[in-house]
């Protein structure tokens, strides 16, 4: 039996496709494309739960939130994702002159299932490190009470708090100077057990 060799692509190659594309959304990581899945209700409702209250929030500030349609390249790790909310502050930069390539947030969000828990926690979490720009990156379950803030520290390292215990909290976004009730990161969302396999 032969093992067939995985494709590689260029990132340029990658992005000529993506832009072309008008049904389907893949994320790009060293060569390699994966397909993005669908959204339970769940996390439609927390993304859009978290971009209205960062905007009413931001009004004032120089920054600018964005849904997740658009990609975000870390040119470090040789990759693109597709985040599910992000905050980028006073002057974005863009991979090129099409403005649809973002390189520079100063927060990530992502919406976590028990199917991408790992994978956010890990992997795609060591790709946006390698962001310089980025000083916080939250992930939010949609099965539970649950919001942890990575905030970037002096010489590289994280610290994590986390919000899970009452729904009166409030989440720090220090870097951005606001914050976000939980309950209102949560307004309308049934957190009673979802299906299996739900993203």
């Amino acid at each position: 039996m032969s093992i067939q060799p995985k494709p590689y692509y260029r990132f340029e190659d990658y992005l000529t496709v993506e832009r072309e594309g008008r049904d389907e959304k893949y994320e790009y990581i060293a060569g390699e494309v994966f397909a993005m899945t669908g959204a339970s209700f769940n996390h439609n409702l927390i993304t859009a739960n978290v971009i209205g209250e960062l905007r009413n929030r931001l009004k004032s500030k120089p920054c600018s939130v964005l849904a997740n349609d658009m990609r975000l390249r870390i040119e470090a790790a040789d990759a693109c994702l597709y985040p599910d909310v992000m905050v980028v502050c006073d002057q974005p930069d863009f991979h090129d002159q099409r403005r649809d390539v973002l390189t520079n947030p100063s927060l990530v969000f992502e919406v976590i299932s028990p199917s991408t828990e790992g994978y956010d926690r890990g992997g795609k979490f060591a790709l946006y490190r390698s962001v310089p720009s980025l000083s916080h990156y939250v992930l939010i379950a949609q099965d539970r009470l649950g919001v942890d803030v990575f905030t970037r520290q002096a010489h590289g390292h994280w610290l994590l708090e986390c919000y899970d215990d009452r729904p009166d909290a409030e989440v720090a976004l220090a870097a951005i100077g606001c914050t976000l009730p939980l309950r209102e990161i949560y307004a309308r969302v049934d957190l009673n057990p979802l299906t299996a396999g739900q993203a």
